[in-house]
C-alpha cells in the first residue's frame, strides 16, 4: 500500500526554522517526483516545491526561492522540505505528494497520484 505521511510542522517565529519529512512505503521516493504543496487558510492550494524523479533537480516558488530546500534521502526513504527564515506568510498547511509529472506540469496537483496527510506550520510571534 502506498503511503506519504508528512510530519514537522509546527508553531514557529518570523524568522525561524522547520523541517518537514515526507515519509514514504510501499514505493521508493527515488523513482518519484516528490512535491510539496501549501494550503491557508481561505486561499487555494499553492506549489510550493518539486524534487525530479531520475535525478535531483530541484525547482522552487518564487516566494520561497532562496529560503527552502528540498531534498531526499533515499535510505530513508524520504524526502524533506527545509524551510528557513520563515514568514507569518509561510502559514498554511504543507502536504506532500508523489507522480511522474513532466516539467512543465510539476505546479499542477491534479496529476500527482497519491497525497500524504498536511502539517500545519504557523509562523507567528
Amino acid at each position: 500500500e502506498v503511503q506519504l505521511q508528512a510530519s514537522g510542522g509546527g508553531l514557529v517565529q518570523p524568522g525561524g526554522t522547520l523541517r518537514l519529512s515526507c515519509a514514504a512505503s510501499g514505493f521508493t521516493v527515488s523513482g518519484y517526483t516528490i512535491s510539496w504543496f501549501r494550503q491557508a487558510p481561505g486561499k487555494q492550494r499553492e506549489w510550493v516545491s518539486t524534487i525530479r524523479h531520475g535525478g535531483s533537480a530541484t525547482y522552487y516558488a518564487d516566494s520561497v526561492k532562496g529560503r527552502f530546500t528540498i531534498s531526499r534521502d533515499n535510505a530513508k526513504n524520504t524526502a524533506y522540505l527545509q524551510m528557513n527564515n520563515l514568514k507569518s506568510e509561510d502559514t498554511a498547511t504543507y502536504s506532500c505528494a508523489r507522480g511522474r509529472p513532466i516539467l512543465s506540469a510539476i505546479r499542477n496537483a491534479e496529476i500527482y497520484y497519491d497525497w500524504g496527510q498536511g502539517t500545519q506550520v504557523t509562523v507567528s510571534s
